[in-house]
């Protein structure tokens, strides 16, 4: 085969695999959606391949043929909420500035955006954590995915007591406070939908940043 033969073949055979390898995503993320929509609807522990598979409207041998496993399929699911939080909240960081207030202020506001608690994220989150306990990998995901925002939040709430000269604040409860406090009002828009909105969490949150940084924050800030 003469050489420029070759080389456009090569460079077909090339294209060909990057189409698989995109079809490929494409799908997985279809089946993971399709995932998230089951596991809010009927429960971690009764969600089966077939739910998923009516959910996304495909064979439940294509799931088997991407995933192989529910196990499999719900470790992914996890590892994609992970990751996607991971990606938000440093795409976050990058769009605040330099000033501490104003990346804890976007941190707390990103929590409560439509993309990150939308319903089935939440119902995903929860029956999750509720596994975490028994599940090691699950364990892990979970910590891992809080250890790097936690201490990224942890050195915003230290610089922030350095600025104001906040002698009698703990950064460390600060943090532990707003974490509690976000995983709870998650929990109130789960369970409560219409007496616990977005807005309302955002402003107790920001209502509770300006008792303790009353020079940064203010309850009608946000």
């Amino acid at each position: 085969m003469p050489e420029s033969q070759a080389k456009r073949a090569n460079s077909a055979a090339t294209r060909a695999r990057g189409r698989r390898t995109a079809a490929k995503e494409v799908r997985q993320q279809q089946l993971i959606k399709a995932t998230l929509s089951a596991v809010a609807k009927k429960g971690f522990a009764e969600t089966t391949m077939a739910d998923v598979a009516r959910e996304a409207r495909l064979s439940q041998g294509i799931i088997n043929l991407h995933f192989r496993s529910k196990d499999k399929l719900l470790e992914e699911t996890l590892r994609h909420l992970a990751a996607e939080y991971k990606q938000a909240w440093e795409s976050t960081l990058e769009k605040a500035g330099e000033r501490a207030a104003d990346r804890l202020a976007a941190l707390v506001e990103l929590d409560f955006q439509r993309a990150m608690c939308e319903r089935n994220k939440l119902a995903v989150w929860f029956a999750f954590w509720g596994e975490a306990k028994s599940r090691p990998t699950y364990r892990k995901l979970c910590a891992e995915r809080d250890r790097e925002y936690d201490e990224v939040m942890l050195a915003l709430c230290r610089e922030l007591v350095e600025e104001g000269g906040y002698e009698h604040v703990d950064p460390e409860d600060v943090t532990d406070g707003l974490s509690a406090m976000s995983s709870g009002l998650w929990l109130d828009m789960l369970m409560g939908p219409d007496s616990m909105t977005p807005d309302q969490a955002r402003r107790i949150c920001f209502t509770f940043l300006a008792a303790v940084f009353p020079k940064h924050f203010s309850p009608t800030e946000h």
